[in-house]
């Protein structure tokens, strides 16, 4: 017997609630999960959009232009996948789902059939990409250079950082995450909400924390509120250590965040004394901590680490 999914349209009848050019309201979205069989989950974070302003808001501030290729993460029932292709982008939705993965094309193109062919729907978790292959053969369509999502909440800055990691051609990201994660991938140096997720985002991009979206647009209702955050792609700080031994310098400097610099890289200098030296060639006192230091600070403690482990020599760059 075909899956509900893919014998009939799944679109709820027309009512007062219903959105203009295809896009899903309330009863839209309740509809389609009631044939879809869907129980919103929170192992997977799903609270779906069902606001027609909301997704238009969020399309407006990342930027899309007609005929670029957008990545969207977690597509779920297709609330801001229509309005990604309202507004003339190709798409590239991946959703780790298998049954909302074959449902969306089939709301595609019952509610937006012109757009349908501007679809590709990739059925991974998306914290297993590790490159542009894994989006599967672009057929001549050029990468996606925008990532714009509904990020769930319990991954959403692991997933965030593993797609800028792996996917060169992510330029622009515009995602929807707790406002509470917001503040942290936007925060200063020095700032309460400063930490890993904040210094790791600095090493790939700028970020900017910008509209407030209260939580009474999503199905069901979560705890907290939500918040868009934007990042533009720039070069990483300039250091001879690779990437993963500056990660590996941050998340030493923030496992204690009561500790000097001095004692908190110890572990990994191999001594107090060993990380203090790295700590002064770098122009860095060590008796500062972590939440003080930028990215380009923990670059250049981990290049100083990275020079005395070996010894002075010159090191091979780490891809």
């Amino acid at each position: 017997m075909p899956h509900p999914a893919e014998s009939r349209p799944l679109s709820a009848q027309p009512d007062a609630d219903a959105q203009p050019s295809g896009l899903l309201g309330l009863q839209d979205v309740r509809g389609l999960a009631e044939a879809l069989g869907v129980r919103p989950t929170k192992a997977l974070g799903q609270n779906f959009v069902h606001d027609a302003g909301t997704v238009r808001r969020i399309v407006r501030s990342a930027g899309v232009r007609e005929g670029e290729t957008v990545l969207e993460v977690g597509p779920g029932l297709g609330s801001l996948t229509l309005a990604l292709l309202e507004a003339g982008a190709r798409v590239v939705a991946v959703e780790i789902d298998p049954l909302l993965a074959r449902a969306l094309p089939v709301t595609v193109a019952d509610r937006a059939p012109a757009a349908a062919e501007r679809l590709r729907v990739v059925t991974a978790d998306a914290l297993t990409i590790d490159g542009p292959q894994a989006l599967g053969p672009l057929d001549g369509e050029a990468p996606p250079t925008r990532l714009v999502a509904n990020l769930p909440y319990n991954v959403a800055v692991p997933v965030l950082l593993t797609l800028l990691g792996c996917l060169p051609s992510l330029e622009s990201i515009t995602v929807m995450v707790q406002a509470e994660v917001a503040d942290r991938l936007a925060a200063p140096p020095g700032s309460r909400t400063y930490g890993v997720p904040s210094v790791k985002a600095a090493w790939y991009a700028a970020a900017r924390r910008t509209i407030t979206i209260g939580r009474t647009v999503f199905w069901p209702v979560p705890n907290v509120d939500s918040a868009l955050v934007e990042l533009t792609r720039r070069e990483p700080p300039a250091t001879g250590a690779s990437r993963e031994e500056v990660f590996a310098v941050i998340n030493a400097a923030f496992a204690q965040r009561r500790k000097t610099l001095r004692k908190a890289l110890a572990p990994l200098a191999g001594s107090a004394q060993a990380a203090e030296l790295a700590l002064r060639a770098a122009g860095i006192d060590p008796a500062r901590r972590g939440e003080t230091l930028d990215v380009a600070d923990f670059a250049a403690v981990a290049e100083r680490l990275s020079a005395a482990s070996s010894g002075n020599r010159p090191r091979q760059e780490v891809q």
